[in-house]
């Protein structure tokens, strides 16, 4: 899919917790243009056309292709995303440059999908699973890990991926009175035929990959939603 730039506007923002935000974009490039799992760049400074593309920064796309708008949700980390929840207000413009990322791209089996996530990087998978090419997948599972309840803003987006693939099984496991996702566990339901998708902290995907790894599962079995 071809990389393109689009001129955007802020249509909402939603502060559903004091370190995250959740961003609705329109294009005023025509239709964007993406496939489930892909992350696109986005800059706060004005992008000239005749110059080189600007300092940016990338953020996984949180709404499916059929959808109008664009949407993403961040945390607040780092000085930059500290700028977007300083700077970003409803009207303002922003340039995007997508699509990239592989994620759900090459071939795998969708007859035992298991999706791990952590926190934000769970926002990959609703583009999929709130997309009508879902309900091809048998029995997909989530085994989502966040902090604590307050820190579950997706509702809304597992109520439709249900609708749209009733067999989908959410498991969703909250750090502070339940601790951390258990591979082992998980593993031990869904065995190494399974194809695993890791999205989530960079410390989070190297370990339970590096633990597949060791349990058997073969390499182009387990997908990970990474950025560099």
């Amino acid at each position: 899919m071809i990389v393109k730039k689009y001129k955007t506007i802020v249509t909402a923002i939603e502060h559903p917790l004091p370190d995250i935000y959740t961003l609705t974009l329109t294009s005023q490039d025509g239709r964007f243009r993406y496939r489930p799992g892909q992350f696109m760049h986005l800059t706060l400074e004005q992008y000239d056309p005749s110059q080189q593309w600007p300092e940016s920064r990338c953020f996984s796309i949180q709404s499916n292709p059929e959808e109008e708008y664009l949407r993403f949700t961040y945390s607040v980390k780092g000085s930059y995303t500290t700028r977007m929840a300083n700077e970003l207000h409803e009207g303002k413009e922003l340039w995007l440059k997508m699509p990239y990322g592989e994620l759900f791209e090459h071939d795998y089996s969708k007859e035992q999908c298991v999706f791990l996530a952590g926190g934000t990087g769970v926002t990959p998978y609703l583009s999929l699973f709130t997309s009508k090419i879902f309900s091809a997948y048998n029995k997909p599972a989530l085994y989502f890990g966040v902090r604590n309840e307050s820190y579950n803003i997706y509702t809304n987006a597992f109520l439709k991926a249900r609708q749209i693939n009733p067999a989908m099984n959410i498991i969703i496991v909250y750090a502070e009175s339940e601790g951390m996702l258990n591979l082992d566990s998980i593993y031990g339901r869904h065995g190494k035929s399974a194809v695993y998708f890791l999205s989530g902290p960079p410390m989070m995907i190297k370990t339970f990959r590096k633990q597949l790894t060791m349990l058997g599962v073969p390499e182009q079995q387990v997908k990970t939603d990474e950025w560099e």
